[in-house]
């Protein structure tokens, strides 16, 4: 059997270049990542590297809940996202309209509360279509972003989405709120353990919500954070 000597000079090159790779691998890595997270069609956070929050609440239920949260909103001086399922819209007009008029950002939560991955091209844009035709016809405006309805979605979510000329949206952050067990404390945890920049934080309008909403803002802005809606979060390239 043959041994194969190595010497110090020859080593040392093999190891230098074994090196440079593990580099390049990483700047790819993170390169990839960074554009997955800023430049893909699908938002998990924002792309504005400051200290700001989006709060995406999502609405399907929870009428009671609303004129609470939206006080504590004005009371801070606070505009966030609405997400708004179509089949919700049409039997609460008002409440949208409140909404609103209260300067906060609707977005389309598809029409009716379904998980959108299980669903063809077609009948994707078709939930999400009808919901922005029912917020349209009641406030004449035409909202831009979509959060499917558990953040479930699939290929044909994000084309329909896009096709439509809507951003898709999901979170960084999740209060989980609609549990039984996400008390006020937990929920406050949850948010203010995992704060950063540019990130959306997803709630619903429950009553531990709106009992936590008051003190998470407040560390919130004793932080240094603002507190604002999606559009405030995303920076579209021009």
């Amino acid at each position: 059997m043959r041994l194969v000597v190595i010497n110090k000079k020859t080593l040392l090159t093999i190891l230098i270049v074994l090196i440079l790779a593990i580099i390049a691998l990483g700047i790819s890595v993170v390169y990839n990542k960074s554009e997955e997270t800023f430049n893909s069609d699908v938002y998990y956070q924002g792309n504005i590297d400051d200290k700001i929050i989006a709060f995406a609440c999502n609405v399907d239920w929870g009428n009671e809940h609303i004129p609470n949260m939206l006080q504590i909103f004005k009371d801070n001086d606070i505009k966030i996202t609405y997400f708004v399922t179509g089949q919700w819209a049409e039997k609460n007009k008002d409440i949208l309209k409140t909404i609103y008029d209260n300067k906060h950002e609707i977005g389309n939560h598809g029409y009716s509360h379904k998980d959108y991955d299980k669903l063809s091209y077609d009948r994707n844009k078709e939930e999400i279509l009808k919901a922005h035709n029912i917020i349209k016809e009641t406030l004449n405006i035409d909202s831009k972003y979509f959060a499917p309805p558990s953040g479930a979605y699939n290929d044909n979510t994000i084309k329909a989405a896009k096709d439509l000329g809507y951003e898709l949206i999901m979170w960084s952050i999740d209060t989980i709120d609609w549990r039984k067990d996400s008390t006020k404390n937990v929920i406050i945890e949850r948010v203010t353990s995992k704060a950063h920049n540019s990130a959306i934080v997803l709630m619903h309008p429950t009553e531990e919500t709106v009992k936590a909403l008051p003190e998470i803002i407040k560390y919130l802005y004793q932080n240094g954070y603002k507190i604002g809606t999606i559009s405030d979060v995303i920076r579209k390239a021009p």
